[in-house]
């Protein structure tokens, strides 16, 4: 046997070295460091009482900064930080946006700063383009990060959009909050962190503005989230569950059931989204709400028909990845839903009703 040549054997080293390194590249998941990073406190006094903050890792973006990265160590001492964990086709997240904007401009200039992380719950919600868009039609001034690796997320050990996390000057999370509501509790425990701020960095002026107007959203719905992808549609009533693939010629029963996730024709199921794969194919679902939120988008522009009970509500043209409203009840009710695509290309995600 001829032994290989050194510069061969130099040659074959690289190449398989390349390939492990590839290997290890593309088939490992992002999950950031696996030891949270926590913030340096300015005191150690609330060690026994308040958990330190932990510091924003691996950000995939950052907008309203200047094109700048921004850091929660650099504002310790300095201001009082409230972290929001969204995402843009969040229909929860979305009520909860109007109080952040209303606190933002109220107390930015006695020291309070909002951090909005932008964690998505889709692959098209990683899109830094389709994030600045929904900043700008939400009016969001206040600086948004991009989480897209959920490095951030896990460092807090989130779990839900929305949530909340205050941080005193000193570096402590000193509240928090799941999920929507609470909003003259939240703006109290700011009032009160900046209060404390103030008298630690001797400055003037007051806290003590009126509280935000809170407005109820609770609507009593009924009906759960609903997802078409194969990872979450357990809601599915007449295709085969959790398969990821093509499923034709499905078909709508007479009587279709209360809270049951129904498609019609032939559609592709990919893990978080059904796309129709043929005109006028269908979606219906018995609802109980007052409202339907429906997160779809396509490639190109997908004419759908809404009906209620048998009768058209209304007609939308859905190609930017987002939320859309379909209807929009002033009572709960018990209804049927049935959407006709008109052409080939509705990527369906999820339902969500108010």
């Amino acid at each position: 046997m001829i032994a290989p040549k050194p510069y061969l054997l130099a040659a074959m080293l690289i190449l398989i070295g390349g390939a492990i390194y590839l290997i290890s590249l593309y088939s490992i998941p992002r999950t950031g460091p696996n030891e949270p990073v926590t913030v340096a406190p300015r005191t150690s006094g609330k060690s026994q009482i308040y958990e330190l903050a932990k510091e924003i890792t691996t950000p995939d973006g950052f907008i309203n900064t200047n094109g700048k990265s921004i850091t929660i160590n650099e504002l310790i001492g300095k201001k009082v930080i409230l972290i929001d964990f969204w995402t843009y086709s969040c229909i929860n997240c979305q009520r909860t946006t109007p109080y952040l904007n209303a606190w933002y401009e109220k107390y930015k200039d006695k020291g309070l700063v909002i951090i909005g992380i932008h964690t998505p719950e889709f692959e098209f919600e990683k899109d830094y383009n389709n994030v600045k868009a929904a900043v700008e039609k939400f009016g969001i001034a206040f600086p948004v990060v991009l989480d897209n690796d959920y490095s951030t997320w896990t460092a807090y050990k989130n779990r839900y959009w929305p949530r909340k996390y205050l941080i005193d000057i000193d570096g402590y999370i000193v509240y928090d909050h799941i999920g929507e509501g609470a909003y003259e509790e939240t703006e109290k425990e700011i009032q009160e962190a900046l209060s404390e701020r103030m008298t630690i960095l001797g400055e003037g002026g007051a806290i003590n503005q009126s509280i935000t107007k809170e407005t109820p959203s609770y609507s009593g719905a009924k009906s759960p989230e609903t997802y078409f992808g194969a990872f979450r549609n357990q809601l599915l009533g007449n295709g085969a569950q959790g398969v990821v693939g093509n499923q034709r010629g499905l078909t709508i029963p007479q009587e279709p059931k209360l809270n049951t996730l129904y498609l019609a024709g032939d559609w592709n199921i990919a893990n978080e989204f059904a796309e129709n794969k043929t005109g006028q194919a269908k979606i219906i679902f018995r609802y109980e709400a007052k409202s339907v939120y429906f997160v779809a988008g396509s490639e190109n522009d997908v004419k759908i028909k809404i009906i209620k009970d048998g009768e058209i509500v209304g007609e939308q043209n859905v190609h930017s990845h987002k939320l859309y409203n379909l209807i929009e009840d002033s009572e709960l009710g018990n209804h049927t839903l049935e959407i006709i695509i008109e052409n080939p290309g509705l990527r369906a995600y999820t339902f969500t009703f108010g």
